[in-house]
């Protein structure tokens, strides 16, 4: 009789394949199954669902990951997850699970709409495949994700398990506190909450303007069934995330206006 194969695991992120969160998510799940990362050859932190369709794609081995089969990307986060599946997949197998991160800073509620974490992970559900996408809520380039990693290989084990429903995907995010300070995990809604962007106009050596975008990121939402109430108070957060946007709601009023 043929032993059944290990799940085939595709790992990816958007701030580039030398961050210290990927290496804490390959070794956090690399006893869960066959290993394959590709991700970004450099940060990618806020491309949302872009794709490269104006520049070659470039794709190079690593051996930064060990044994484990790796590639960096020139890409965005959503180029790695389309080349994984259609081109680097080995036997031509497509992988049974995708997982991205873990992003270093969170990824909460509106914040999904530009992450490139995220996207990767809505990009994997997009093509049947179970997909889940980790945050730190701490943006230190030396982050600690001990705990995170903890959070991870108990999510990863239930998502095998049981996978989700074909479309869904799961946005986590994981406070930045002590494993005794965390009391658990809590399955909530988006916030309803926004950036007030602003834009800090600078002037270059040559009198040039030139700008940074800035501002401050505001919850609207004081639900406690939400994502930053359950980060607020101490929960990891877990968003079950479609790509369907369509408001269901909207439907009926449209056609009367529109129909």
């Amino acid at each position: 009789m043929r032993s059944k194969k290990k799940p085939l695991i595709l790992i990816t992120n958007d701030d580039g394949f030398t961050a210290l969160g990927i290496m804490a998510l390959v070794k956090a799940v690399e006893n869960f199954g066959e290993i394959m990362v590709v991700a970004p050859d450099k940060p990618q932190s806020g491309m949302g669902h872009a794709i490269t369709i104006n520049n070659p794609l470039r794709i190079h081995k690593t051996h930064y990951f060990g044994e484990h089969l790796a590639y960096n990307c020139s890409g965005t986060p959503v180029d790695c997850v389309k080349i994984g599946i259609f081109k680097l997949q080995q036997e031509n197998r497509k992988p049974d699970l995708i997982l991205s991160g873990i992003n270093h800073g969170s990824n909460v509620s509106t914040n999904v709409l530009y992450s490139g974490t995220m996207s990767a992970a809505i990009e994997g559900a997009l093509s049947g495949i179970p997909s889940i996408g980790f945050s730190l809520l701490d943006y230190d380039l030396e982050a600690d994700f001990s705990v995170a990693v903890r959070f991870v290989k108990q999510i990863v084990q239930k998502a095998i398990e049981n996978p989700m429903k074909e479309g869904v995907c799961l946005n986590v995010n994981i406070p930045k506190l002590p494993l005794e300070k965390i009391k658990g995990i809590k399955v909530a809604k988006q916030a309803r909450a926004f950036w007030d962007d602003t834009f800090d106009e600078r002037q270059d050596p040559l009198k040039k303007k030139y700008y940074w975008l800035a501002g401050e990121f505001h919850n609207y939402d004081k639900g406690t069934d939400t994502d930053m109430w359950a980060l607020d108070n101490g929960y990891v957060s877990i968003v079950p995330t479609q790509y369907d946007l369509t408001a269901y709601n909207s439907i009926e009023t449209a056609k009367n206006l529109f129909e």
